[in-house]
């Protein structure tokens, strides 16, 4: 365990902020299950807003440094394609 002041606040902040990464990625997580139901369930205009909805997400993940520029295309990339595979 910490013994210094500053380390044992830097424990507290490691603990806020692993707290709210969490939080991000489940909705990230949670608006890519919902974009993907809706493109199984052909539902073109529930997709469209719900990917809007996701890739905004994602976008400010990546700007904030919760994950990787990279992945974050890719995962907007797969989604994207997802709904342009509705006929």
């Amino acid at each position: 365990m910490a013994n210094h002041k500053s380390a044992l606040k830097r424990v507290r902040q490691t603990k806020t902020r692993t707290e709210r990464n969490r939080a991000r990625k489940t909705v990230i997580k949670t608006l890519r299950k919902k974009t993907l139901a809706a493109v199984a369930a052909a539902d073109k205009p529930a997709a469209g807003q719900s990917l809007s909805e996701f890739s905004s997400a994602v976008d400010k993940a990546a700007k904030k440094g919760l994950i990787h520029k990279n992945k974050a295309a890719n995962l907007k990339s797969k989604a994207a394609k997802a709904l342009a595979s509705i006929a």
